[in-house]
């Protein structure tokens, strides 16, 4: 990499292909003509690519959103907290009990927006801590949970959480589990079959290095039945541009109820063919090699982290600063290094900053970004031992 090259190692929004960039400025087209449904069933065939499900022909009029397994993919025209609120407001009624263990600043918004739909119980754990599944298990014991949902992947403090235990558990007391992947899927290893997970969140810009403002959401048949027993109860919430109903009516001609976002949704389908070619586990190797990368070496160079080490981000890594440091160090960089990584939210704002490796990021940008982050500590006179950081990524 040019050592003149910007670094842009936040997580999320990533930086685009030239091929996204190329499908965002295409022509627009109408949204009900059969050549906005060829888009949509290309989309919907590298989602289900995405979201490491059974493969669908990229072809409209077969059903594109489906394949050889129990799910089929919606797409939301809007971010992820778009589509994580269409999941919850159609699967809960009001008087619905969902479990929410958080341990993050988007797990809290997963359960914040549960409390607008249904009743919650919020366990909250202290951010960057994994789970108590003790604790879990024995609220699940109690059989009176409709469903757990997670934030798979907690960006705010760079942990992931242990999706297969608890989909384990969630299974064993027949209680449904959701997650909100939208920072996890087309990074790390996510297996809705396998969890049985009734659905499961994605947006654009992260993992996938698509456009921002789309996402989409895998369901199962589970969900797709519960939706419309509680519209058919008259018992559902109120909504209407997220009505889950509308959207699967017109899923099967590869179309959106409403006006969908249309550049984006070629951006994405461009941006999830490079996915495709990378391949699920390439592009799952290639971010662990960074995160782990990062990790090491920053741990060689005397930092800690924020999260339990057991469950560490493969797309995002929390680091705490040294004594003497805050945010005016990631101003520096940014001005005077050009690259880029992203502060910390809410009361630990000035104490950490965090680096994304998620997205199309060559190791050889990580590589580079580091070498600057060290360099740039050392403006501040922090003195950092000497160390190959080439070697920590191979």
């Amino acid at each position: 990499m040019d050592s003149n090259d910007d670094c842009f190692l936040v997580p999320g929004p990533v930086r685009m292909s030239d091929e996204c960039l190329q499908a965002l400025a295409s022509p627009v087209m109408t949204a009900r003509g059969a050549e906005f449904r060829d888009v949509m069933a290309h989309l919907n065939s590298g989602l289900r690519h995405a979201f490491n499900l059974a493969p669908s022909e990229p072809v409209r009029g077969v059903q594109s959103w489906a394949g050889d397994d129990d799910y089929k993919v919606v797409v939301v025209s809007g971010s992820g907290t778009a589509a994580m609120e269409m999941v919850i407001a159609n699967r809960f009624r009001s008087n619905d009990l969902v479990l929410v263990p958080t341990n993050g600043k988007f797990g809290e918004r997963v359960a914040e927006m549960c409390k607008r739909f249904c009743n919650v119980k919020h366990l909250q754990y202290e951010w960057g801590r994994a789970f108590d599944l003790y604790e879990l298990e024995q609220q699940l014991e109690r059989g009176c949970y409709e469903s757990l949902l997670i934030c798979h992947n907690e960006t705010s403090t760079g942990i992931t959480q242990d999706a297969a235990a608890i989909a384990e558990m969630c299974a064993r007391h027949k209680t449904s589990f959701i997650l909100d992947g939208i920072t996890s899927v087309g990074g790390t290893a996510v297996h809705p079959e396998e969890w049985n997970a009734e659905a499961v969140v994605i947006g654009a810009q992260k993992c996938t290095a698509g456009p921002s403002g789309i996402a989409a959401v895998a369901i199962n048949s589970h969900f797709i039945e519960r939706v419309h027993a509680i519209r058919e109860q008259g018992d559902s919430n109120p909504n209407y541009y997220f009505d889950m109903v509308s959207a699967l009516k017109k899923g099967d001609d590869d179309q959106t109820p409403w006006t969908p976002a249309i550049n984006l949704a070629m951006g994405w389908g461009a941006a999830l063919e490079v996915l495709k070619n990378e391949t699920n586990e390439g592009r799952w190797n290639r971010c662990q090699t960074m995160a782990k990368g990062v990790r090491n070496l920053f741990t060689d160079l005397g930092f800690e982290f924020l999260a339990d080490s057991e469950q560490r981000s493969d797309t995002v890594t929390a680091i705490l600063y040294p004594e003497g440091i805050n945010d005016e160090w990631r101003t520096r960089l940014k001005d005077d290094f050009n690259t880029q990584v992203i502060g910390a939210q809410d009361h630990l704002k000035g104490k950490m900053f965090r680096v994304g490796s998620m997205g199309e990021t060559p190791i050889s940008e990580m590589i580079e970004g580091c070498k600057r982050m060290i360099e740039c500590f050392a403006t501040f006179g922090h003195e950092l031992p000497q160390l190959d950081v080439d070697s920590y990524f191979v």
